[in-house]
């Protein structure tokens, strides 16, 4: 695993301990930035189920402007620091253990918006629909933000999510990414 491209490339990031965290392989990772635009102008990130901060990383080091993480296990905030001490990122980012709903109401009191959201939690988790409807309706979305769902390719997502429209599904083994934009007004 590594940075791919931008300011921090070719740097490695180190992976989470034990079987838990599924690290997004380079190439998802390489076919994902170039589906969503391959560099960036100050863009607010999420990284919500952050694991080893891995997207946000590659967003940050390819023009992002900063990126808040989020994990529920220490260990991967751990990791999302060390990975972030590693590239020299750490000044453009915010790492937070917490359960990504309640993540998501602070979020919402600190009144952050974000121009790009990564989800990509386990596998066995399929409700990031629910998540983006609650994101958006917590009014944490700009307008013409980008959301990219990474899932079981067993898992389907519709073609909308509330004001989401899905602009690219892709099929990489048993990893999907469904990608949408985000239609509606920012708050």
């Amino acid at each position: 695993m590594r940075v791919i491209s931008g300011e921090a490339k070719g740097r490695p990031l180190k992976a989470v301990p034990g079987q838990t965290t599924r690290p997004t392989t380079d190439k998802v990772k390489e076919a994902m930035f170039s589906i969503i635009g391959p560099y960036f102008d100050g863009e607010n990130v999420l990284d919500l189920f952050a694991g080893t901060g891995g997207l946000g990383i590659e967003a940050l080091s390819r023009g992002a402007g900063h990126c808040v993480f989020i994990d529920a296990n220490p260990r991967s905030v751990d990791v999302v620091r060390r990975n972030l001490e590693a590239t020299g990122l750490s000044d453009r980012a915010e790492v937070y253990r917490n359960d990504a709903r309640k993540a998501i109401k602070l979020l919402e009191r600190r009144g952050e918006r974000f121009d790009l959201l990564f989800l990509d939690p386990p596998y066995a988790m399929k409700d990031c629909d629910e998540l983006l409807a609650e994101i958006a309706s917590r009014g944490l979305v700009e307008a013409g933000a980008v959301a990219v769902v990474e899932h079981a390719a067993d898992r389907e997502y519709g073609e909308r999510i509330g004001e989401y429209t899905r602009k690219r599904h892709a099929t990489y083994g048993e990893t999907a990414l469904s990608i949408y934009r985000y239609g509606g007004e920012s708050r």
